[in-house]
């Protein structure tokens, strides 16, 4: 049997949720009302939160009156998202990297770095051509990624946390291609420690904006932390790319 990705185990996790807790619905709330207020999405657009998790920003999205669509690969996470879905707001267990629909959502979303987990570019290309397909001509897709030239400045190696009685060893590293997470969770409930290792692409500004134009995208703007300030190579947390679709 081929042994599952990283990001299918720890996203299914519990331990997962545990250790982002901070990253509310209200902090989701609010990036979300700031980028709306940005886009101007007509009433009743139809959007794609892909990779949306447990839902927190497919549900503030819906809140704001839109039809929205959160499609996630881990089964646990759509299962907890189902509790909240309305005639407006559905979810469902997808793949990135297969075709979900064609010309079918105003917008796509990618948030929270929920990209860039794969082994070969072209896994990651096959994903953003997902994103680009399910768009309608001149719709709008907005990746929210991490700036990994900050992250490596930034980079803590090592970080202990304790959760509800639950340690966390969170150690941190990087190579020419990717930033790494380890995560070693010792739970005294379980007869030993468990570890996850998250995985991401280094991907920079410059990589991506090629990759989307090789998709039919041009790009509109970019930013760089979630109070949509400019993006900044050097000072910027994020890397929120705005792109519309041409063809």
């Amino acid at each position: 049997m081929a042994r599952k990705a990283w990001f299918t185990n720890w996203f299914n996790s519990p331990y997962y949720h545990q250790l982002y807790a901070h990253r509310d619905d209200k902090e989701a709330k609010a990036f979300i009302e700031r980028l709306i207020g940005y886009l101007q999405p007509l009433g009743g657009a139809t959007m794609l939160d892909m990779a949306c998790g447990r839902g927190r920003h497919s549900r503030t999205l819906a809140e704001l009156g839109y039809e929205v669509t959160g499609v996630d690969v881990a089964p646990e996470n759509i299962r907890y998202a189902k509790r909240y879905e309305t005639p407006q707001l559905h979810f469902e267990v997808h793949d990135m990297r297969k075709i979900l629909c064609s010309r079918c959502f105003d917008y796509v979303f990618n948030f929270f770095t929920s990209f860039g987990y794969f082994d070969q570019l072209h896994q990651h290309e096959l994903a953003l051509r997902t994103m680009v397909t399910a768009l309608k001509k001149d719709g709008v897709l907005v990746m929210d990624y991490i700036n990994s030239y900050y992250a490596s400045q930034q980079l803590i190696a090592r970080e202990e946390k304790i959760i509800k009685e639950i340690g966390y060893l969170i150690e941190r590293y990087e190579d020419e291609r990717y930033l790494y997470k380890k995560i070693t969770v010792n739970d005294p409930q379980l007869p030993s420690p468990l570890c996850f290792t998250e995985k991401v692409w280094k991907f920079t500004a410059l990589e991506l904006h090629t990759l989307l134009e090789k998709e039919g995208m041009k790009m509109v703007e970019i930013k760089g932390d979630y109070q949509l300030q400019p993006y900044q190579e050097k000072l910027s947390p994020r890397l929120i790319l705005i792109a519309k679709r041409v063809l």
